[in-house]
C-alpha cells in the first residue's frame, strides 16, 4: 500500500472556505473517478498560529503505484490542485510525498 501525502497553506480566514471546498466538492469528485486502487482519502487540518496560517494534510492511500498514476498521471509526484482550490490557498506543495506502508496497529477496543 502507498500513502501519498500532500500539504496545502491557506489564511485563517479562507481556512473554512477551503476545507468545505475539499469535503463537499473535491474529495467527492476524486471518489467518482472511480480510479481503481484508491482506497480512501483523508484531510485533516491544524492552526499554525506561530505562522499566521492553517495547515492542511491530504493522506491518500493507494493498493499500487499504478493507481497513483491513475490519479496524478505518469510519474505520480505531481500536486493535483484544482483552480478552485488554488485560489484559496496561499502556498501548496508542488509534488506529493509517497510512502510504503510498513505496518499498521490498531488499539484494543
Amino acid at each position: 500500500m502507498i500513502l501519498r501525502i500532500w500539504h496545502g497553506w491557506t489564511t485563517p480566514a479562507d481556512a473554512d472556505d477551503y476545507e468545505r471546498l475539499v469535503d463537499g466538492s473535491i474529495v467527492p469528485a476524486i471518489l467518482r473517478r472511480g480510479i481503481p486502487g484508491l482506497l480512501d482519502v483523508e484531510i485533516v487540518r491544524r492552526a499554525r498560529s506561530d505562522r499566521g496560517e492553517v495547515e492542511f494534510v491530504t493522506i491518500m492511500r493507494f493498493e499500487d503505484w499504478q493507481a497513483v498514476e491513475a490519479f496524478a498521471g505518469p510519474g505520480g509526484t505531481s500536486s493535483v490542485v484544482p483552480e478552485p482550490a488554488r485560489r484559496l490557498l496561499s502556498r501548496f506543495d508542488t509534488h506529493s510525498q509517497h510512502y510504503d506502508l510498513v505496518g499498521t496497529h490498531r488499539a484494543a477496543v
